[in-house]
């Protein structure tokens, strides 16, 4: 490599990867449910199977915390034991 060349190099993303800048930082519910337009369809069938999912888990583990006796919520203090 030619010393020339060197000294002509410059650095591709300067100052230490800058982040790019929004349009406008605060953004309306509006704006963020135009967003939704960009989703491909093909994902919006995932997306529904997910929420179901994620609601059933939160559905059964709060309703085997709130019914089951013989869980354990807070641990054994030394005088209710009895020797």
């Amino acid at each position: 490599m030619y010393p020339s060349r060197i000294l002509r190099m410059q650095p591709s993303r300067p100052y230490g990867f800058p982040t790019p800048k929004e349009n406008q930082s605060a953004h309306t519910i509006s704006q963020r449910l135009r967003t939704l337009k960009r989703v491909p369809p093909e994902l919006i069938p995932l997306g529904v199977v997910l929420a179901v999912a994620v609601g059933a888990a939160i559905y059964s583990s709060t309703r085997k915390l709130m019914t089951d006796k013989t869980l354990r919520l807070t641990p054994n203090r030394p005088e209710d034991r009895e020797h």
